[in-house]
């Protein structure tokens, strides 16, 4: 193998990022498989313990390596990769990629709706709204928890939502309720992670993720669904494209 540049404009840890980063895109290594210690790469490069201690930090940060206390350090599940350049469903991304899609219903229930949802979805104050919680897994691991809700007028009678997850939500909502979802107005924000999101996301508080907040509309203009999810960051990566 080809020795670090140390006469190189480029630093060396990120000499030696870039030569971790290929054996995982090529699939040297594969999703789980544990990689070479820092000792072993200190000697395997002729690196110092501090550069081969970056290289392998700013991996963790990008999501193609996870750490385990007292293990040693591993190759991430691949980041899921969406478009925002028109409507998506987190079901129909996943089964193109070539990935098993699986819903599981925390709760439905009937709530009082918060400031904010009662603007998106354009509802009379004292109107209660419907509430449909999922975990959005991909062969067995979470990656979403999303909370959509409704207004009454469109899901009449809620214990059809348990139909959800069979097919996606908005396939649901044009076969057994006759609703088109026309357009829809999505905003991002980071966050951190929070202590019950973590239960269900099986990650630690504090970590990075992110924030989304759709309102879907009907082709008569009309809000059907105010949908918030948290998104893990270390599984998901949303993208745009500029001409």
């Amino acid at each position: 193998m080809k020795p670090l540049q140390n006469d190189s404009v480029i630093p060396l840890y990120h000499q030696l990022k870039e030569r971790l980063k290929h054996s995982i895109e090529k699939g040297e290594w594969l999703p789980g498989d544990q990689i070479p210690s820092e000792n072993q790469l200190v000697n395997e490069y002729n690196v110092s313990r501090n550069t081969a201690k970056k290289a392998i930090e700013e991996l963790v940060q990008d999501g193609l390596l996870y750490r385990r206390q007292g293990k040693g350090t591993f190759v991430a599940k691949p980041r899921l990769q969406q478009s925002l350049m028109g409507l998506y469903s987190f079901s129909k991304v996943f089964k193109e990629k070539g990935l098993t899609p699986k819903d599981i219903l925390i709760e439905i229930r009937e709530v009082r709706p918060t400031q904010e949802i009662i603007q998106e979805l354009q509802i009379p104050e004292d109107e209660t709204v419907i509430e449909m919680k999922r975990l959005r897994c991909v062969e067995e691991d979470p990656y979403v928890l999303e909370s959509s809700f409704f207004p009454k007028s469109v899901v009449p009678d809620i214990s059809m939502l348990n139909k959800v997850g069979q097919i996606s939500l908005y396939d649901f909502l044009e076969q057994e309720l006759n609703i088109i979802i026309k357009k829809a107005i999505e905003a991002f924000e980071p966050v951190l992670i929070k202590s019950d999101e973590s239960e269900y996301l099986q990650t630690e508080v504090g970590k990075p993720a992110l924030l989304l907040e759709r309102t879907a509309y009907d082709t008569n203009g009309v809000p059907v669904e105010f949908c918030r999810s948290i998104v893990r960051g270390d599984r998901c990566r949303f993208y745009t494209e500029l001409t």
